[in-house]
């Protein structure tokens, strides 16, 4: 197992608000040095910032860039920015399918090729990819998120299989729904906002939203050398909801 020491350099893209954020923070507090790529600053400022935009290939190179020169190298990257989008297979436009597979797939495609150079000179090289649950079921209203999200899931393994013998470990984590700022800006727009977020809790077996802090300590593990023989893995933060099947409560 590698020196935990050396687990220092980290970059989290979407790291100003919701797990982004709660994971920026989780490393900061493991005392290492954290660079949020985003469009918005963090609140915090103990974790370092440049503006960057995914979905444009210059802004990501810009910001990994800065990100490198100012950490003094790399050795996390947690690939989080990311859009949702509702609606069954007719509802959304071919605008929008591109927009949503624009940031949430090739997003990740421009970060993780721009930062690869500065990870290969870690020993202890990493890549976290944030997924979801609708990855692996089936959920409604969400054809086009689902969409991208399998993608993740398809495309953390196959960098994984890509960069095992450069000794750079990829992993992703499948939240469930998480009680973020998205979530709230959704529940803001709902009919029945109160009724919505029961139903939402009512669908997760532990009958309450996933937190943000659960998802980043999960991120956390992955990324540490205590997971040092974990990669290709997909790590579920869900409340039981991918894998059990429990009565409904009373």
């Amino acid at each position: 197992m590698s020196d935990p020491s050396e687990f220092r350099r980290v970059v989290v893209t979407g790291g100003s608000s919701g797990i982004g954020l709660a994971t920026a923070l989780r490393f900061v507090a493991d005392g290492a040095a954290v660079v949020s790529l985003d469009l918005a600053a963090p609140p915090d400022d103990s974790i370092g910032w440049f503006a960057t935009d995914v979905s444009d290939d210059a802004s990501v190179r810009a910001g990994v860039a800065a990100a490198v020169e100012a950490l003094g190298g790399l050795d996390v990257l947690v690939n989080n920015a990311g859009i949702g989008a509702q609606g069954t297979v007719e509802d959304n436009s071919d605008d929008q399918w591109l927009e949503v597979l624009d940031v949430n797939v090739l997003g990740m495609v421009r970060v993780s090729r721009a930062a690869l150079p500065a990870l290969r000179r870690s020993r202890v090289a990493c890549i976290v990819n944030t997924c979801s649950i609708a990855a692996t079921a089936g959920l409604p209203q969400r054809a086009l998120y689902s969409a991208s999200k399998g993608a993740v899931l398809a495309l953390t393994r196959a960098m994984a299989a890509d960069h095992i013998g450069e000794g750079i470990r990829v992993n992703c984590v499948n939240p469930g729904t998480a009680d973020t700022p998205w979530v709230g800006r959704l529940l803001a727009v709902a009919e029945d906002p109160e009724a919505e977020r029961a139903a939402l809790e009512a669908r997760q077996p532990m009958g309450r939203l996933v937190t943000a802090d659960e998802v980043a300590a999960a991120i956390h593990y992955l990324a540490s050398p205590a997971a040092g023989s974990t990669t290709g893995t997909d790590l579920a933060v869900d409340g039981g909801m991918s894998g059990l099947r429990v009565r409904p409560r009373s």
